[in-house]
């Protein structure tokens, strides 16, 4: 299967695709960087096709600040910056926003390499992989495959928005999954909610 990879990439025009370009290894598959044949053929930049849209921006320090309003820091760590989570040989995910027990993430487990230990909430706004490719997952196998391996991991509620279609997914374990209009108060944390449009709305943010 790799030589066969390798060919084909070979016969596109790109050479072995180096590591520094996989977002992240899911089910033991490389889901590479949205944008990584661009960088192959030299039209853009590593840096050009790592960084968030404004609107992605804009999300996550929203669902930041309210992480910091309603979550005690003293006992919980609030990470970001894509958070890497080393589930296994086969899976080392990346996240938005990941919140971790500092009892499951103690000082001495916060090291130079991604925690080994489940979050208690993660957050995910839209894709950062590329999808789609022969050797790669669907859009809808990509969400589905990743958030059951966090569930499984052991995090306890995964929030997954997408800016396209202004949703969002909340899912817990036992296929408890639930896909909500992000204009509506969606619970974070024992009674704390977030709402996405009605705070792009303050903000004056329109979409098309």
């Amino acid at each position: 299967m790799q030589a066969t990879k390798k060919k084909k990439e070979e016969q596109a025009g790109y050479p072995e695709i180096p590591s520094y370009l996989i977002y992240e290894v899911l089910d033991g598959k490389p889901v590479y960087y949205r944008g990584y044949k661009d960088v192959l053929a030299k039209t853009k930049t590593l840096e050009e096709i790592m960084g968030s849209s404004a609107l992605q921006a804009e999300i996550i320090s929203y669902l930041l600040k309210v992480c910091y309003l309603v979550i005690d820091t003293s006992l919980f760590r609030i990470y970001t910056n894509e958070i890497g989570s080393h589930v296994d040989k086969r899976n080392n995910l990346s996240n938005d926003i990941a919140i971790f027990d500092k009892k499951a993430l103690p000082a001495k487990k916060v090291t130079k390499h991604y925690p080994d230990v489940p979050a208690k909430f993660v957050f995910e706004v839209d894709l950062d992989g590329e999808l789609g490719t022969e050797e790669s997952f669907t859009e809808h196998e990509y969400i589905h495959t990743k958030v059951q391996k966090m569930l499984d991991f052991g995090v306890e509620k995964v929030f997954w928005i997408t800016t396209k279609t202004q949703k969002v997914l909340a899912a817990t374990p036992g296929q408890n999954w639930e896909i909500i209009d992000w204009n509506k108060d969606i619970e974070l944390f024992q009674g704390h909610a977030f709402n996405i449009g009605h705070y792009l709305e303050e903000e004056g943010i329109e979409l098309a």
